[in-house]
């Protein structure tokens, strides 16, 4: 499907009310954790940095989806999940993604101070894509996710503003 140095055509959109329920099937699809409706809330709460990206075709093949929260240096992004369909990996889509969101909240959200994440030990691929990105690789977090194997993260840090 794919060829080395190619990059897929996407478009994207922000997550919405109306397609909610395509993130979650997404995430379903991707991760081995599942997301409470809390979580979704908080998506939803948040406006444009949660994106969804679809192909040429409209077929939904990766999306970001993101927080906001409160610390004291000043909000920051949380990055929940950056996930892309196993066909459409290695297209570009998960930087696009993470560009776009990076580029709103540069843009529309001077308030935010940094962008954070967790990224499970051993996923290589997820760390290159981050630190291609900029962000700086912080402490390894024991246990952070209890239900996997590793369960360690590594939190993974861009900041912003001063």
């Amino acid at each position: 499907m794919s060829t080395p140095g190619q990059v897929l055509d996407v478009r994207f959109d922000t997550v919405r009310k109306e397609t909610i329920e395509q993130l979650r099937t997404l995430n379903r699809v991707i991760f081995p954790l599942n997301y409470s409706d809390r979580v979704y809330a908080d998506i939803l709460a948040c406006g444009p940095v949660s994106q969804l990206a679809f192909d040429r075709d409209g077929e939904l093949v990766g999306a970001i989806a993101c927080r906001l929260e409160n610390t004291p240096e000043g909000p920051v992004l949380y990055i929940l999940t950056l996930g892309v369909l196993a066909p459409y990996r290695r297209l570009g889509v998960g930087a696009r993604l993470l560009g776009n969101v990076l580029g709103i909240v540069t843009r529309d959200l001077p308030e935010v101070v940094a962008a954070v994440l967790h990224v499970q030990v051993g996923n290589g691929a997820a760390l290159d894509l981050y630190r291609r990105a900029g962000f700086s690789v912080g402490p390894v977090v024991p246990g952070y996710y209890p239900r996997l194997n590793p369960p360690d993260a590594v939190l993974l840090r861009k900041q912003l503003r001063d």
